[in-house]
């Protein structure tokens, strides 16, 4: 019996499970604190500081699998640990209050700035802002003793280039820059000297040259995220400089600044129906929606039962061909009054996938509807976009995703700029062999993959949260069949693999019991024991997961990403974002010699190639969002990888992690 044989007999495959086991279909929404600030577009019930999972003191909270499933905390045991022990944990009570303290700080300060009162932030004396009026940009022409204040207030600091026209309104500017009352301005206007230059000030920037978007409409983030279009999920918790610029939450999408929405459709593995529905802005939560989803039996039923007091919702199930498989795929689809968009993410339609966690997303431009009618051929993009989409939809063999096939063959989706990367479940031979999987990631490269004297030598980095069963040694999967297709370089696949450094990015014990979650964030990690003794070969592959250059050290990865970076790691040849975590049930593995690919679950992704972004072989691509360009990619994650040192081990969800708490003060206890 083959290796692939022997994983379809023996156990499901975990790497495509998101929460343990399988999925509760009724979900309670999670308890989270309302939250207290506006500084991210976030759910209603979000917190801007992550609180401790245990409210009790020194008590045991026993949860099953039920609870875990909706949201609540884990299927372990959390036990609140002594204030002694706490002592020695590297985040201390003390250190989370200065954090707290520090992040309420700021976000006072970017409150103010975004409010439409220019009033200061508590960082500024009261006083200051009182006697000075420059500082709350209220002038009066014939109020001479206040004019006199106002210069001898400012007189040390030099004046706004825009004058009475800044439009801004945080104290900090004030501070640096003195402002002329509207009669200054009248008194330049009729014939003194006065400074030349646009009457408006540019769009405002960051210090760093990259935008400062978290008060802007969603619309506008999306526009300067172009032509890559790549986001994070807004992260509670951390700073606002890092939720503006190249990120959106689930309410953002959905926001009526993105169009005006006449219906949906949701494909994804969890669904929390309530909270879902929540998202849609007023006006929109009338508009249908249908859901596909793999559910079968009692899950299904839970579903729906969700749904019920939601007329406008219907469901679709996803057919599942094979045994152990999973239905992973993530992606929406809007229709607007002007066009069709298509997204592809990484996140449960849950609230804590969207709350503490690093998830990636794609958005497409609106695409508008073809002049002459529905065509399977017109309207493709030069990635093939349109031809992809609809064979992957097309495989679902579902009725009820009739009217979206038709949606998308009426529209014009030739400015797709990214290839669409599926997995759909069966044996698939002959021509179709390399329609899903690795082998259609490996054909893509091929045809249009980086040359190989360029970069057939550079390193290859997978970053995942979910790990399968892959064989008992590197060679019968990961560093011969799926490094292959990693490896392809632009008119070949035939590339010596022992010269080409592989990094996994896969999250150590440490990262999670430091993370904003803590140890309950390990939920939605799950690498089992005995999965993991089977492979202990894999660990000398593990890097560590650090995003501090997004901001997002402490917000564990739920985004699944691949990427060939150069030596120097400013560069790259390609990324893809996809929901495919690292095992044969999402990627396919070859059987018969090579002649057929077995998949187990559905999944979809998008690679991003160089020469349909920027029209050139590379792209720049780098974590530090301060140092970030309008056509670099910014990455998830830092580069170069961190490899585990011999203290390091990686996650394992189902064993007892107790010689530290976490940073909420709790230890994992598996039941």
């Amino acid at each position: 019996m083959s290796d692939t044989d022997s994983d379809a007999t023996i156990e499901p495959d975990p790497s495509d499970w998101d929460s343990p086991l399988f999925c509760n279909p009724s979900p309670t929404k999670p308890t989270f604190p309302k939250r207290q600030s506006t500084n991210h577009q976030l759910s209603d019930s979000e917190d801007e500081e992550p609180k401790s999972v245990m409210k009790q003191p020194a008590t045991i909270r026993r949860q099953n699998t039920q609870d875990f499933l909706s949201g609540r905390t884990s299927p372990k045991l959390l036990k609140k640990v002594n204030k002694h022990v706490m002592a020695y944990s590297p985040i201390s009570t003390s250190q989370k209050d200065k954090n707290s303290s520090e992040f309420k700080k700021t976000s006072d300060q970017n409150n103010s700035a975004r409010g439409g009162k220019s009033g200061a932030s508590k960082s500024v004396p009261e006083t200051r802002v009182k006697d000075c009026p420059s500082l709350k940009r209220k002038h009066s022409s014939s109020d001479s003793s206040s004019r006199g204040l106002v210069q001898s207030a400012c007189q040390s600091i030099p004046p706004c280039q825009y004058g009475s026209n800044c439009y801004r309104k945080n104290p900090a500017h004030f501070k640096e820059f003195s402002h002329p009352s509207p009669a200054d301005d009248d008194g330049a206007a009729s014939g003194s000297k006065t400074r030349q230059g646009p009457v408006s000030p540019p769009m405002k920037r960051q210090k760093t040259g990259t935008m400062a978007l978290t008060s802007k409409e969603p619309v506008a983030v999306f526009d300067h995220a172009q032509p890559m279009s790549f986001f994070l999920t807004k992260v509670n918790g951390i700073s606002s400089e890092y939720n503006g610029a190249f990120t959106m939450s689930l309410k953002d999408i959905l926001s009526e600044s993105m169009g005006n929405l006449q219906e949906s459709c949701q494909f994804n593995y969890m669904f929390e129906i309530p909270w879902l529905m929540q998202q849609y802005p007023a006006s929109f939560k009338q508009k249908p929606l249908l859901c596909v989803h793999g559910f079968q039996g009692g899950q299904k039923a839970g579903l729906e039962a969700d749904a019920r007091k939601f007329t406008n919702i219907k469901f679709c199930q996803a057919r599942l061909e094979m045994p152990y498989g999973t239905h992973h795929t993530k992606m929406m689809f809007l229709l607007y009054d002007n066009g069709l968009r298509v997204v592809i993410h990484t996140a449960n339609l849950i609230e804590r996938d969207w709350h503490q966690k690093t998830q990636g997303i794609w958005i497409s431009p609106v695409f508008p509807k073809l002049k002459s009618g529905p065509s399977l051929t017109q309207g493709d993009s030069p990635t093939h976009f349109k031809r992809d989409l609809l064979q992957y939809v097309t495989a679902y063999k579902a009725y009820q995703l009739k009217d979206w096939q038709d949606h998308i063959a009426r529209h014009d989706l030739s400015t797709a700029n990214v290839f669409i990367v599926g997995s759909v479940p069966g044996r698939h031979m002959a021509d179709k062999k390399h329609c899903f999987g690795h082998m259609k990631l490996r054909k893509l490269l091929h045809d249009h993959g980086p040359l190989k004297e360029q970069a057939s030598k550079w390193p290859v980095i997978g970053q995942f949260s979910s790990i399968g069963s892959l064989g008992a040694s590197k060679e019968n999967w990961l560093s011969v069949e799926f490094l292959q297709s990693l490896a392809t370089v632009k008119g070949t696949s035939s590339i010596p693999l022992a010269s080409v450094p592989l990094k996994l990015i896969f999250p150590s014990v440490d990262n999670v019991r430091t993370s904003l979650e803590g140890y309950p964030a390990g939920g939605s990690i799950p690498y089992s024991i005995n999965v993991a003794k089977k492979q202990p070969w894999l660990q000398t592959y593990f890097h560590q997961w650090r995003s501090e250059g997004r901001g997002r050290n402490r917000a564990m990865p739920h985004i699944k990403t691949y990427c060939r970076p150069s030596p120097d790691w400013g560069e790259a040849a390609w990324f893809l974002v996809t929901s495919s975590n690292l095992s044969k049930a999402a990627w396919g593995a070859l059987e018969k010699k090579g002649s057929q690919l077995m998949i187990r679950s559905f999944e979809i992704g998008v690679l991003f190639v160089p020469q349909f972004l920027n029209g050139k072989s590379v792209f720049k691509c780098s974590s530090k969002l301060r140092d970030a360009e309008q056509k670099s990619f910014v990455l998830p994650y830092d580069l170069p990888p961190r490899a585990y040192t011999k203290e390091d081990e990686p996650w394992i969800w189902d064993i007892a992690h107790k010689e530290l708490p976490d940073s909420n003060g709790n230890m994992w206890c598996p039941s």
